[in-house]
């Protein structure tokens, strides 16, 4: 079989791991009706060929962090090289060549807007052939915050229910008591290690993990259970759209009329092209990473969906030429 065509098996799998990064293998051949071999195998072989990856990464809004969109416009020979740059940053994400090569997009964290948000322009590439650098706080992550939904339509809803993580049992303290929601644990820096080998491998085992980090295979478990409970940790599925026959990508940058920002961005919220889309500050308000079949629904896509939204006074869009870096390493102070 060409190790990069996805069968019906294959998308399952893809699903089962949108609903739960980690779920075991025994777990997931149960509820997709295969043998544990034929999933792992499955699962290796997508994985080794570049075409899928479970990452963890650390969730920005739970860690009081800001992330900023910023757009490099330079030279067709220079984008690269600066691309490059970028995605060798931990926290930097998402790096991509737009607009036939001579633009850059990625997203950059900062511990705080005003710790060290000011001074983030100056921490990127400089280069007189970058014409263009600006930065845009992401105010609000609007659709698609863990994973494109546009890939996630290979299970039915008693599947997903069968893969989806048990909930924290809450301690017995009384039939009238109410039971409080689990605290967020405060990320250290000795989590860095933790969370540096799952945004490499989300998957890694527990002796993996007790070896990056030099903790116990116990100590792995628990802390791994807290992030994920305390909502800090998630884990999202990298696949290549073109596998599932989504062969036009694109950046699209919307400016709204105030007023009409929360409807407009409910609006995106329901569109299955939409892979990822954030209410952000400059002059277009909302941006959003797009995928499509092909350029025609591309096309219909703007002039129907995007077009019928009346808070919509313009549009902007350039096609993703290379993604040089999906979800990367991004760590906490």
């Amino acid at each position: 079989m060409d190790p990069l065509i996805l069968d019906g098996l294959d998308r399952q799998l893809v699903h089962a791991l949108q609903v739960d990064g980690r779920a075991p293998f025994s777990r997931i051949a149960a509820v997709l009706g295969a043998s544990d071999r034929t999933v792992a195998r499955r699962y290796r072989r997508l994985r080794e060929a570049g075409a899928l990856r479970v990452v963890g990464l650390p969730d920005a809004a739970a860690l009081g962090h800001v992330d900023w969109l910023v757009r490099m416009r330079c030279s067709p020979d220079t984008a690269l090289p600066v691309a490059a740059a970028l995605a060798r940053r931990d926290d930097t994400s998402w790096v991509t060549l737009v607009s036939g090569g001579t633009e850059i997009t990625c997203i950059t964290r900062t511990r705080g807007q005003s710790a060290d948000g000011e001074l983030l322009l100056q921490k990127l590439p400089r280069t007189p052939r970058i014409t263009v650098l600006s930065a845009h706080c992401m105010l609000r992550g609007v659709a698609g915050l863990h994973g494109w939904p546009g890939r996630t339509a290979a299970l039915d809803a008693a599947q997903i229910a069968a893969l989806r993580p048990a909930p924290a049992a809450p301690a017995s303290t009384g039939a009238a008591s109410a039971v409080a929601p689990p605290a967020v644990p405060a990320p250290t820096t000795a989590d860095n290690r933790l969370l540096a080998a799952l945004a490499k491998d989300g998957r890694a085992g527990l002796p993996a993990l007790a070896a990056a980090t030099g903790w116990s295979e116990t100590t792995v478990r628990r802390r791994l259970d807290e992030l994920c409970r305390g909502g800090v940790l998630y884990f999202d599925v990298e696949i290549e759209p073109a596998l599932l026959g989504y062969t036009a990508e694109a950046m699209m940058w919307l400016t709204v009329a105030p007023a009409a920002l929360t409807a407009t961005t409910q609006a995106l919220a329901g569109h299955p092209q939409i892979a990822y889309a954030a209410a952000t500050t400059g002059p277009a308000n909302v941006a959003a990473s797009v995928i499509c079949r092909d350029l025609h629904e591309l096309y219909e896509y703007i002039a129907g969906d995007i077009g019928s939204l009346t808070g919509v006074t313009s549009v902007e869009t350039a096609p993703v030429v290379r993604r040089v870096k999906s979800g990367g390493t991004l760590l906490v102070p």
